[in-house]
């Protein structure tokens, strides 16, 4: 099953050698981007990887002795269910066709069947000759592989499901004609379909339609895959891929290989659907995890997609029209569901984003905590009064200014007034705006700020902001509040930059080091603004476990319900706390890259460096890893963990940091 243009933009230690295939791509790819866009895309290219991906894979494959150890295992597996595998075939390639029939017959898990539905043209051949001749080889072998000559080409969708006629397996896998299996495939996948799916303690699964919880049988499972070169030896791009995220599934079809459903999940969704040939595979799994009770992912790389100049890996503009039914795909997903949504194609190939409708104009309530740094309260300000959403309210948590900022204060609320015990002013925007400040009497406390300052919010909706952030552009807080109405998410966080155009923030992965001491992390932190990341992870709309409070858009009902900020957390971890609560409820936490916002990270509050803060700073360390203990050791299910555990950038993880992480997920 093919997908259009999933690439990833890191340098992926393959030879450098000028070739007239790469020039050809390069002057493609050139007069598809622009030049100032093909050369950001060259410059991520040539940058050498952390940890070199080849090597790194050498090191992690599964080795003969480990399969004859899953053969001995699974031969105690009564209830192991047979995997039809499908493979449509056309005009395949006669060293293609073997290696792809060799990697099946490779598999520690021998429960298989391999259903081969063959689309060519017998013009070339006699019966019995070319690939019905060397199929008829491997079947008089093998009576598990089952072959049949289709009368005509019906597309690759109708083909596959020609294939499916000939399976009598309980569960399907999907397998291109020019693709390769890793020989544990099979035995991974089977052993995470017995085991089911187990509720991650403090986290509750969320699907399309609500809630998950408990135990739930998976019918669908998907792996981690990567490319591979014609001749099938040297290995690049991994795709290393998150468990399931609803919204980056909606901004590109990641989940592609290898990919295994329950034979009554095919059935119940109607098969491979040819009105979507280029992107059926998209399609067909959209309607699946609609449709799933349990979807499952095993973090280990178990399929290689060939790359060559003919196939959609290498080069996605071979098929274009591919994204305009993938755009479909995501349209007519959207509709199913009932959701108001306009899917727009990126410059990127294969790479989709939605626009939420809004059906209400809520009023947003924006809460902003503030001490002195009045020019920066005014830059935040600003930027606010040229929204183009205008149903807000301004409230102003005051923290012990000095003197001065209390004339700002007057300027822009010039009337005064006491009510529940504190005082304040209040006034009107130019566009007539409420703003109200609130006094707090007592010491920084972020989490105890946020709360008192929601306490005088009267939206449905609010908007977490630091004084130090100013939106970029004016429809920021439209694409925050468009994202947060959605009735499975619960927050919704921006992409953050620094005043050099850095990123500062784009979505928090839990666990990872560096100065958080392993409970969380920015991710992109550094990457140059005109950069997507790795797969365009920084510029995609995805669910993460926290996004930071910094920008942060909540439901008011979801606030409540999770009972606001921990005023435990002083300063540090407040947000992610408050997301991990939020996701324990049941909800998405969303990072929003449409959303934009300039950061000048903690100006107001200063270094960490007194003994007081250390001291306070270690309190915080603890409070998270005793309240969240569990997520900590069972790892993000938003971040692979074969990444690292200490660079929020999807560079591969060391030896050194973790052995054997690969089984980690399905142990």
């Amino acid at each position: 099953m093919q997908t259009g243009g999933c690439t990833s933009i890191r340098s992926q230690n393959v030879s450098m050698k000028i070739t007239v295939s790469k020039v050809i791509k390069g002057f493609r790819y050139l007069k598809h981007f622009g030049v100032r866009e093909f050369f950001i895309r060259l410059q991520e290219r040539m940058e050498a990887e952390n940890i070199p991906y080849e090597p790194w894979y050498e090191r992690h494959r599964v080795t003969e002795a480990e399969c004859c150890r899953q053969r001995e295992v699974c031969k105690g597996w009564k209830d192991g269910p047979k995997i039809s595998i499908l493979v449509p075939l056309y005009n395949t390639r006669e060293e293609f066709l073997r290696e792809m029939i060799d990697s099946v017959q490779a598999q520690s898990y021998g429960n298989w069947q391999l259903c081969l539905a063959d689309a060519s043209p017998l013009e070339k051949d006699e019966p019995g000759e070319g690939i019905e001749g060397i199929v008829g080889e491997y079947a008089k072998k093998d009576s598990r592989i089952v072959y049949q000559h289709l009368e005509e080409n019906y597309g690759i969708a109708e083909n596959t499901n020609r294939a499916a006629a000939l399976a009598t397996g309980s569960w399907f896998a999907f397998l291109d004609h020019d693709d390769l299996l890793a020989p544990d495939a099979l035995y991974e996948t089977v052993r995470l379909i017995r085991e089911g799916l187990i509720e991650k303690t403090g986290v509750e699964a969320t699907g399309f339609f609500g809630k998950i919880h408990g135990k739930v049988d998976y019918d669908m499972v998907y792996t981690d895959e990567d490319k591979v070169d014609f001749a099938g030896k040297v290995h690049f791009q991994p795709h290393l891929k998150p468990d399931f995220n609803v919204d980056l599934l909606r901004s590109n079809n990641y989940i592609t290989h290898f990919l295994l459903v329950k034979r009554e999940l095919f059935e119940q969704v109607g098969g491979i659907r040819k009105d979507y040939d280029g992107a059926q595979d998209y399609d067909f799994i959209l309607r699946c995890a609609e449709a799933a009770k349990g979807v499952g992912h095993v973090s280990r790389v178990l399929y290689h997609w060939r790359s060559h100049r003919e196939s959609t890996s290498e080069n996605p503009f071979n098929k274009k029209y591919a994204v305009d039914a993938g755009k479909k795909a995501i349209e007519d997903h959207l509709k199913r569901l009932g959701v108001a949504g306009e899917v727009e194609t990126t410059k990127d190939m294969g790479f989709y984003t939605v626009k939420y409708g809004l059906e209400q104009q809520p009023l947003v309530s924006v809460i902003i905590p503030n001490k002195d740094e009045v020019e920066s309260l005014k830059k935040c300000m600003e930027s606010l009064e040229q929204s183009s959403y205008h149903n807000y309210e301004i409230i102003i948590v005051e923290n012990n200014s000095s003197p001065e900022t209390y004339s700002y204060y007057q300027s822009i609320a010039p009337k005064e007034f006491q009510a529940r015990g504190t005082w304040g002013w209040e006034g009107r925007l130019s566009k007539g705006q409420q703003v109200r400040i609130v006094v707090w009497k007592e010491g920084f406390n972020y989490s105890k700020l946020n709360n008192f300052g929601v306490s005088w919010a009267q939206g449905d909706f609010f908007l977490l902001l630091n004084n130090d952030v100013s939106l970029m552009e004016p429809g920021c807080m439209e694409e925050l509040l468009s994202t947060c109405a959605r009735r499975e998410v619960g927050v919704v966080g921006a992409k953050l930059f620094y005043p050099d155009y850095t990123v500062q923030h784009a979505g928090v992965v839990v666990g990872l080091g560096g100065n958080a001491r392993g409970i969380g992390q920015n991710m992109f932190i550094g990457l140059q603004g005109e950069r997507s990341g790795y797969f365009h992870r920084a510029s995609l709309t995805m669910d993460y476990s926290a996004v930071t409070a910094a920008c942060l858009m909540v439901k008011r009902s979801v606030y409540e319900e999770v009972s606001g900020f921990e005023e435990r957390l002083a300063v540090a971890f407040n947000d992610v706390d408050f997301c991990l609560k939020v996701r324990r409820k049941g909800f998405l936490v969303v990072f929003q890259p449409r959303a934009k916002a300039w950061h000048d990270e903690s100006k107001s509050r200063g270094a960490e460096d007194s003994p007081e803060k250390v001291e306070r700073f270690q309190r915080e360390i603890e409070y998270m890893r005793c309240h969240w203990l569990a997520v900590l050791k069972s790892g993000d299910p938003y971040y692979n963990p074969n990444f690292s555990s200490i660079y929020g950038n999807y560079s591969l993880r060391d030896n050194s940091q973790r052995e054997g992480v690969w089984n980690k997920k399905t142990r």
